[in-house]
């Protein structure tokens, strides 16, 4: 063979790697998960390497944190489409170095103006819907508010644009990833649902309808295109035009594949609730714990005030003694803050929350004082914050709410070489949100609006048209001295305060290393009978906690959370923490390697 033929045979060879259709994995790599790095420059955590790299790309390349935040959210929509995405929305607590400012975005979803508030009621029956038709249904669908978020975060603070920072993300979806043991499975749990949507099935299922197995690869070119025209044209594209236009369709009509026995039921949503969507900032919660300075995220999350009602009712008990009293104190102090959160928190646009008085030193001391040396008997009352909130006047009688449904969603966390910090959380609710992907556009469809007390018509977190449901997310950052300690946050639903609490308590209290307090086993009582406990909390400290009165049952799944943050050490250097086991580990990097 002549070297002319022989170039021209490798020529060809080539062109067919290139071309090799969407089955073969051989052509994308699956990048090793490492769950801790240390050094200087910048660092990021989250669930998955793709994001974690896309992010350290960013910041080696000059960008802020602000930016590879946005960066590293774009690659987790591709590569965890069952707990985030642009069809989602979020929370991000961050600080601002140059201003020396902490901030947060609010770009939760919102309800359409349209929605009464007994559309999740049977009206048959006089009962709420089945939580499957809830959730797998256009009703369940709130107005998607992370892009909205991008946008408002790159505005105020970034140094990039979402052209450039939606690449790793474009790249991604055209090009796939390789699906693990994780998704794969989250792809199983979700069959069913997605065989019964055409537009759903034709992404994340083969063509035989199952799911793909452990190794293969996940494309989305239809999302891929979506992200572009986002990229091309900036967010707006998202919130008005023909994008606006197939979700809203997708919404009202839900594309269901027939046969099927499903009754889907449409939705309000309107291309009007689209364009004015709005981002916003608020005000952060803060409290000082053991000397530390910790910001949070305000309503309508729950997550900010019921982590500072439950620390300010911890700081007054010493924690360093015996661990069987110090954890029987923790869940007794969230049992309490969770009666509160559940009975006062909402969007503080429709209801007067009393925030002053939840997060307040005087009403911990009340809540306090009720904590003995045995279990309470849950569910407990909600205390009165009311006269700790400034003359705020209370509603006739607090109501008790339950908690949301979804234990989904993903973090991530971000610092850079300027000192600028960022903590996000963002989600689509359940795994695999509603269920409905809009067809030629790729991107899954939230189910957020099953956060409301959908049994209640009058309840603060009631449905209401135009109203953000109440949020258990929670990102924190904690600073001493004024300088920034640790970044923190976690998915899990209503899980999220307590893994987040919990995580505080074992850096601060404990003296755990942030890798080792992210790792311990997890406890998540929430005013309930029974505490939702890990495997190995049971073994470890079951012993000592049972005699208290405190029960435990395994949660679904049996893990809590899955959390990710950065530990600011001294000299500039960074710690990033990753799970190094819950939902198949996370990926932590940093800049340069120390």
């Amino acid at each position: 063979m002549t070297s002319m033929a022989r170039l021209t045979l490798f020529t060809v060879l080539l062109a067919l790697a290139v071309a090799w259709p969407s089955g073969a994995s051989a052509q994308v790599a699956a990048p090793p998960k490492v769950p801790t790095a240390t050094g200087t420059g910048g660092a990021a955590a989250s669930v998955d390497p793709l994001a974690t790299q896309a992010a350290i790309g960013v910041l080696r390349d000059g960008g802020n944190a602000f930016d590879a935040a946005v960066a590293a959210a774009g690659v987790l929509g591709v590569v965890e489409p069952y707990s985030s995405g642009i069809g989602g929305g979020g929370f991000m607590v961050l600080y601002d170095a140059r201003r020396n400012r902490v901030d947060t975005i609010d770009s939760r979803e919102t309800a359409p103006q349209a929605m009464p508030s007994d559309a999740f009621i049977d009206k048959a029956t006089g009962k709420p819907f089945p939580f499957a038709q809830q959730r797998v249904s256009g009703l369940s669908v709130g107005v998607p508010g992370t892009v909205a978020g991008w946008q408002l975060v790159l505005d105020r603070y970034g140094t990039r644009t979402l052209r450039t920072l939606l690449r790793p993300a474009i790249r991604t979806a055209a090009k796939g990833f390789v699906v693990d043991d994780t998704f794969a499975g989250q792809t199983r749990d979700n069959q069913q649902i997605f065989k019964d949507f055409s537009s759903t099935r034709s992404v994340y299922l083969k063509s035989d309808l199952t799911a793909r197995a452990k190794g293969e690869v996940q494309r989305n070119p239809q999302l891929a295109a979506t992200l572009r025209l986002i990229a091309r044209r900036g967010a707006g594209a998202f919130y008005r035009g023909a994008l606006a236009r197939d979700i809203v369709n997708t919404v009202q009509n839900p594309p269901v594949a027939q046969p099927t026995s499903r009754n889907v039921r449409p939705g309000y949503m309107t291309t009007e609730d689209l364009a004015r969507y709005e981002a916003k900032r608020r005000r952060p919660t803060y409290t000082r714990y053991r000397g530390r300075e910790v910001f949070g995220m305000g309503p309508p999350s729950s997550g900010g005030s019921t982590v500072t009602e439950a620390l300010n009712i911890l700081e007054g008990f010493d924690l360093t003694g015996d661990r069987s009293t110090a954890l029987h104190r923790y869940l007794e102090a969230t049992r309490l803050a969770y009666a509160d959160r559940n009975a006062f928190l909402a969007d503080p646009s429709f209801f007067k929350v009393p925030l002053r008085g939840l997060i307040s030193p005087g009403f911990a001391a009340q809540r306090r004082a009720l904590i003995g040396d045995r279990a309470a008997t849950s569910p407990v009352k909600p205390g009165n914050p009311y006269p700790f909130s400034g003359g705020a006047q209370p509603p006739t009688r607090p109501q008790s709410g339950g908690e949301e449904q979804g234990r989904s969603t993903t973090h991530l966390t971000v610092a850079d070489r300027f000192g600028n910090v960022v903590a996000y959380t963002f989600t689509i609710e359940q795994t695999g949100g509603s269920g409905i992907v809009v067809p030629g556009r790729g991107l899954l469809l939230n189910n957020e609006l099953t956060d409301f007390n959908v049994d209640s018509t009058t309840h603060p977190n009631a449905v209401r048209g135009g109203q953000r449901p109440r949020s258990s997310i929670s990102p924190v950052i904690v600073f001493r001295k004024g300088r920034p300690l640790i970044a923190l946050g976690s998915p899990g639903g209503a899980t999220i305060i307590t893994t987040v609490l919990q995580t505080l308590v074992n850096e601060i209290d404990f003296k755990q290393p942030l890798p080792v307090a992210i790792a311990q086993p997890r406890a998540s009582q929430r005013n309930a009978a029974n505490t939702e406990a890990e495997q190995g909390f049971i073994d470890r400290y079951g012993p000592g906690l049972s005699p208290r009165g405190q029960r435990f049952v395994l949660p679904v799944g049996g893990e809590i959370g899955a959390a990710t943050g950065i530990q600011f050490l001294k000299n500039r250097r960074m710690r990033a923490a990753a799970e190094p086991v819950r939902r198949g580990g996370g990926h932590a990097a940093v800049v340069h390697e120390q």
